[in-house]
């Protein structure tokens, strides 16, 4: 176990490296934060560059990086951290496609570094409990309703809107990393409906068939033109009584009945658990979620919408 902080660099200081991994990282005794790669944004008090080549060059000792930047730029930033001998970490989702995600996990390893691919709605508190109640139960039907409203939860964001952006599947694909986590077979898509506006390049909404590999139906819709409340639910029919989660995962109930649940602590769970991986020598790469993403780009049927009107 390493006795002193890992030196940490951050790579794309936007909304979400500042809400969720900034305050994550503060909190974390295992982790000194010491420099930052974004070219619109600067965190105080480290030192500042405007892409990840320049801070990897010229910041030494660095043993990590924490990537957050949209995924059609993650690939080449992992790619020269990793090469840099640097162990990365991976905002959801890891990247624009499989086969990149795949490689960087390869080359991870021959670089002896480790690759987390993170997925911060597993660490949702209902997350743990609902998958072990279900690992006993028998289950006859899941449906999953994952609907908010881009304007507000992606203000000006173009980058969701181009490819590689996965459009409504960026925060869908939040309701999948806890799909495939929680339940306790493979699921695998069947077809798919995706609505996507006529001057944009990803969906707005899309409804997933799915079933897993005994058969059960897994029913998924995705929606971002819903409000002004968000529906993040997860209903999973058993033959013991329903289990619901909900609020994205910070609540269940199951069979009527309230779960009590730990403290939420989504992203500094994920340091935790990347702190770990790095003094164990181990990896983390789950592509599931993404491949289930990608198979509905495959699979599913494209129907065209109003424009959205960026």
């Amino acid at each position: 176990m390493n006795a002193s902080p890992y030196t940490l660099a951050i790579a794309g200081v936007g909304k979400i490296a500042r809400d969720q991994h900034l305050p994550a990282i503060a909190a974390n005794p295992g982790f000194a934060l010491v420099a930052s790669a974004s070219r619109n944004a600067q965190v105080e008090g480290v030192s500042n560059f405007t892409d990840i080549d320049a801070m990897l060059a010229a910041v030494s000792g660095l043993d990590a990086v924490s990537l957050c930047a949209p995924p059609q730029v993650r690939y080449a930033q992992a790619r020269s951290a990793l090469l840099a001998g640097k162990h990365v970490m991976l905002e959801k989702p890891p990247g624009a496609s499989v086969t990149e995600v795949e490689w960087l996990r390869e080359l991870a390893r021959a670089q002896g570094r480790t690759l987390f691919a993170t997925w911060h709605s597993r660490y949702a508190s209902a997350v743990e409990p609902a998958r072990e109640w279900l690992a006993t139960r028998t289950i006859s039907a899941v449906h999953v309703r994952w609907k908010e409203d881009v304007r507000r939860w992606h203000p000006g964001q173009q980058w969701i809107w181009e490819p590689g952006g996965l459009g409504v599947f960026d925060p869908g694909i939040n309701a999948l990393s806890i799909v495939t986590r929680m339940l306790p077979r493979e699921v695998l898509l069947r077809g798919a409906t995706l609505h996507v506006p006529a001057d944009c390049s990803t969906p707005i909404a899309a409804e997933l068939d799915c079933i897993d590999t005994d058969g059960v139906g897994v029913r998924v819709e995705f929606d971002w033109r819903h409000g002004p409340v968000e529906q993040w639910e997860i209903d999973v029919q058993t033959t013991d009584g329903l289990l619901a989660l909900s609020e994205g995962g910070k609540r269940l109930s199951i069979a009527g009945e309230n779960v009590e649940l730990a403290p939420e602590r989504e992203y500094p769970a994920l340091y935790e658990r990347f702190h770990w991986l790095i003094a164990h020598g181990a990896e983390d790469v789950d592509v599931r979620p993404l491949r289930l993403v990608a198979d509905a780009f495959l699979l599913g049927r494209h129907v065209e919408v109003e424009p959205f009107g960026r």
